[in-house]
């Protein structure tokens, strides 16, 4: 083509050139000059009509790979990457050659370009050159704040409110210091992929206390680690109250705390109450300690699905006393392990009491006050569902109105007390015009991101530690399990029936659906999010493909730093459409789309729906509304 070009035209090295980028970084376009049809209408901004961007590139490639002549939904289209085709050019030859390095320095420019999730940079207070109050702070290094500190008062509160990845850094704070109190009040709650340090927190410390309350309320995915907090410590008071509470799928890990202490005082009051799947971890904890005074009361009280390891637990300590008071009553499918607690103590005192009465809860105490003949430790109304009490002292253990349920035996009590949220599950016949019903809360709680460009997508490798290397994503922080958690979920072998992948792109989406259902498609997902929270009344329902049974294509969100979906295809399935109206109004308010599984033999049957409404694994079908944020497609009608 180029030969063809007038020898005289002073435009020709312009005109090859962008030829060139044409050709290289859109080949949909051909040399003939073919062009792929018109793209659905876009936005306004500068990028919205410039046919190099990423965006209009993905349309290009919808309207090729799904020529249905269908136009692109709305919710997939906002998010879509608004990386300029500048932008992606430049970010992507930094990825060409896996140095990964060379993009470090424009890291925080992709991030805000991109619309991605990274981490967030962190103020420093080193030492003692800080105020005293950190009211409506957020992200920062407290390394050897208040060190040696004598009395005085620092005051957290309203710290690291709502925000998205907050990390905050507490490495020898407090530490040898005399009579100095901490408050940490309100401290990132509301707040998403929340992390924070306390290592060597108050070691050596005389006296004071700590306060941690409201601590990570209704956080997703909080990350806590307390690391040698309080070691060697001499009677400093703690205090955790609301602690985690109404907290989502988070991590909490106690190592070592109050180590080797004396006459170290820590009360957990209402710890991780109605909570999901969140992890506590106490390790080494009050360990060769003397005197200790610990006490969790309602710990995991409401939650679901809790996990409490306490390994090493209190073990060669002097006097401890520990008392688990409504621990993880009415929860849900709970699991705690003692291991190694109490072992070689010396006059410890534990008391289990109102402890375990829960749905269909295990509990293991292996080498549980082994090696003692001086412990008292009291189980006073402890119900449990096949516990397992291995190698644990044959002496001073009382078990006091104990009891162990058989599977499937619980108190009705508990299973009329936890409850999933109304409306999460419900059956088929409930979508009928005319039925009012609850609405659960449908609103994406995930951070918003967009899609990468395949054309950078694709040059990081989809490995956790080369996304945390790419993107500078320290490993021990909520955001770097989270890229653990996807990765892995992404490399589990599908389910019986299951067809699953995940879409690193907005194209790779596409690739798997037209796989799998053809390039007949369509995308639906729930219009809005009113009516969450709420009861709805039922208008017109229309069955996807004449009601019958269907095979479609979910993706789910995965917390990631750019937009990964989880997409899986399962066998026979029923979509609806379905007119949500208001109670009152009988006004319409919403568009729901609602998936039914009418084979639910494989699920386990501890799952939230058989809990929701009262049956077992392959006995019913299971409906759930499509969430914000997710989507399902079916071959078009």
């Amino acid at each position: 083509m180029a030969a063809s070009l007038p020898l005289r035209c002073p435009a020709r090295p312009f005109l090859f050139t962008l030829l060139l980028i044409v050709i290289l970084q859109f080949p949909e376009y051909s040399v003939s000059g073919h062009v792929a049809p018109p793209a659905p209408s876009m936005s306004s901004s500068d990028e919205s009509s410039n046919p190099f961007s990423a965006r209009a590139s993905f349309i290009r490639y919808w309207n090729r790979r799904i020529p249905n002549n269908r136009p692109l939904p709305n919710f997939l289209l906002s998010k879509l990457s608004p990386l300029s085709a500048l932008d992606s050019a430049t970010f992507s030859n930094l990825l060409a050659t896996s140095n990964f390095a060379a993009l470090s320095s424009r890291l925080p420019q992709l991030c805000s370009t991109a619309h991605l999730l990274c981490s967030p940079s962190l103020t420093v207070f080193n030492g003692t050159g800080a105020p005293s109050d950190f009211s409506n702070y957020e992200s920062s290094n407290y390394t050897n704040y208040g060190t040696d500190a004598t009395a005085g008062f620092d005051s957290f509160k309203n710290y690291s409110l709502s925000l998205n990845t907050p990390v905050s850094t507490f490495r020898r704070y407090s530490r040898d210091s005399v009579d100095h109190n901490d408050s940490f009040k309100a401290y990132s709650t509301g707040g998403n992929i929340v992390t924070a340090d306390f290592t060597s927190y108050a070691t050596a410390a005389t006296g004071g206390s700590g306060e941690f309350a409201s601590y990570g309320v209704d956080s997703n995915g909080p990350y806590l680690k307390f690391t040698n907090y309080e070691a060697s410590a001499n009677g400093r008071v703690q205090s955790f109250g609301t602690y985690s509470e109404d907290s989502n799928a988070g991590d909490e890990s106690f190592a070592g705390y109050g180590k080797g202490g004396n006459g170290v005082v820590s009360e957990f009051n209402g710890y991780a109450t109605e909570t999901n799947v969140l992890g506590s971890t106490f390790t080494g904890y009050g360990m060769e300690a003397n005197a200790a005074n610990d006490s969790f009361v309602n710990y995991g009280v409401d939650g679901n699905v809790p996990v409490n390891t306490f390994r090493s637990y209190g073990d060669n300590g002097n006097s401890a006393s520990e008392s688990f008071a409504s621990y993880r009553n009415d929860a849900n499918v709970g699991s705690d392990t003692f291991t190694s607690y109490a072992k070689k103590g010396n006059t410890a005192t534990a008391g289990f009491d109102l402890y375990g009465h829960s749905n269909s809860g295990s509990d293991t105490f292996k080498g549980y006050g082994e090696g003692s003949d001086t412990n008292e430790i009291n189980f006073r109304s402890y119900e449990g569902d096949n516990p397992t009490f291995n190698v644990y002292s044959k002496t001073g253990i009382d078990f006091k109105d104990y009891r162990n349920h058989s599977a499937g035996q619980f108190p009705a009590a508990v299973v009329r007390h936890w409850q999933v949220e109304p409306g999460k599950f419900f059956r088929e016949r409930d979508l009928r015009s005319g039925n009012v019903m609850p609405m659960p809360d449908i609103r994406d709680r995930l951070p918003a991101r967009s899609f990468l460009p395949r054309s950078i997508a694709e040059r990081i490798p989809f490995s956790a530690a080369d996304v945390r290397r790419v993107f500078g994503i320290a490993e021990d922080t909520a955001l770097g399990k989270a890229v653990t958690d996807t990765l892995a979920d992404c490399e589990r072998r599908p389910s019986r029936g299951e067809t699953k992948q995940c879409a690193k792109s907005a194209e790779d989406m596409i690739d798997f659906v037209v796989e799998v259902l053809g390039s007949n498609v369509v995308a639906r997902s729930t219009e809005s999010t009113a009516g969450s929270n709420g009861s709805i009344l039922i208008g017109r329902v229309k069955g996807v493909n004449g009601g019958n049974v269907t095979k479609s294509v979910s993706c789910h969100q995965s917390l990631f730093p750019y937009l990964v979906y989880y997409c899986h295809s399962v066998p026979r399935v029923r979509v609806y459409v379905a007119e949500i109206l208001g109670v009152e109004s009988k006004h319409k308010i919403n568009r729901g789309v609602a998936i039914c599984h009418l084979d639910t033999s494989d699920w386990s049957a501890t799952h939230g729906a058989f809990l929701a409404l009262g049956s077992s694994p392959g006995k019913i079908e299971v409906c759930h509304w499509i969430f914000e944020g997710d989507m399902t497609w079916t071959v078009a009608d």
